[in-house]
């Protein structure tokens, strides 16, 4: 009864779609009070980079970014644009393309963690450990709920 209420009333997407918007736009704040010209999806896959550190792949992040090839590309080349990452070959691999931070990149990288760090803690702020396993269990039972 309960499900069919809140379905009714404005829809499981919408809480996502509000709940996320929240959360980019401090994110955004954030970039802005840092003086920096960065998007979620530069802020993501710079982030990935620094993460998979020597390893780090162009197919590896279009895995991981779970967003198409094309845009995670132009993302990619806008970061370039910005000197902030380099792309090269791997050595001996001449398919696939190495992604490395520049000394700005990794400048960046310094400067955004900590808030970062910040903006996920006070997105869990007041849960305790179950309420916020029981969240993530329901999300991925609604991402598989779409995956057929």
């Amino acid at each position: 009864m309960m499900l069919n209420q809140i379905d009714e009333i404005s829809g499981i997407g919408l809480h996502l779609d509000l709940v996320l918007r929240k959360v980019q736009e401090a994110y955004l704040k954030k970039f802005e009070e840092l003086g920096l010209d960065l998007t979620i999806e530069q802020w993501v896959i710079l982030y990935r980079i620094y993460q998979l550190g020597n390893d780090a792949s162009q197919s590896d992040i279009v895995k991981s970014n779970f967003r198409n090839r094309a845009t995670t590309s132009r993302v990619i080349g806008r970061l370039e644009n910005k000197k902030w990452i380099t792309k090269t070959r791997f050595n001996g691999d001449m398919k696939r393309f190495k992604l490395e931070l520049t000394k700005l990149g990794r400048e960046i990288v310094e400067v955004i963690e900590p808030h970062a760090n910040t903006l996920r803690k006070q997105a869990i702020k007041g849960l305790d450990i179950l309420e916020f396993e029981t969240f993530l269990k329901v999300l991925d039972a609604i991402g598989e709920n779409y995956s057929n």
